[in-house]
């Protein structure tokens, strides 16, 4: 299993797992957004493969902090093929993701799960997560 950075040809299968996560329909836009985290010095778009199957992927933002001495790493999407989870591609896409965050200056890695993912919840917990309760939500119209 490798993990690389993500590229525009990598879209479809991406658009598949963000279905996978109900995240429906982002067929259509989603080169310009892989396009955009490429391009975002502030992002990364990785994705695990093994010869030339995607079998999942994660977004990271990386966010300076003013009154904080480390910044923070934010787990944007993450997913594993359902055929491919207790595999250790999860964990070695998480494990990615630290080493870039330490990188980056960051302490501390954040991730929003909806309650209703509570198998995520569990891979979360046994990766190190704690639970930092409210999280407050505005859209924009």
């Amino acid at each position: 299993m490798q993990i690389r950075e993500a590229t525009i040809n990598d879209g479809e299968e991406i658009a598949k797992l963000l279905t996978s996560l109900d995240y429906p329909d982002t067929e259509g836009f989603i080169k310009i957004k892989i396009e955009q985290q490429l391009k975002h010095q502030d992002a990364r778009l990785l994705v695990a493969v093994e010869g030339s199957k995607i079998h999942g992927f994660i977004s990271l933002h990386f966010i300076p902090q003013v009154a904080l001495p480390g910044d923070f790493c934010r787990i944007s999407y993450f997913c594993v093929n359902e055929a491919s989870r207790n595999r250790g591609v999860g964990a070695k896409l998480e494990e990615t993701a630290n080493a870039l965050a330490k990188e980056r200056g960051c302490n501390r890695i954040e991730v929003h799960c909806h309650t209703r993912r509570e198998l995520a919840h569990k891979f979360y917990n046994r990766q190190g997560y704690v639970e930092s309760p409210k999280y407050l939500l505005k859209l924009l119209k």
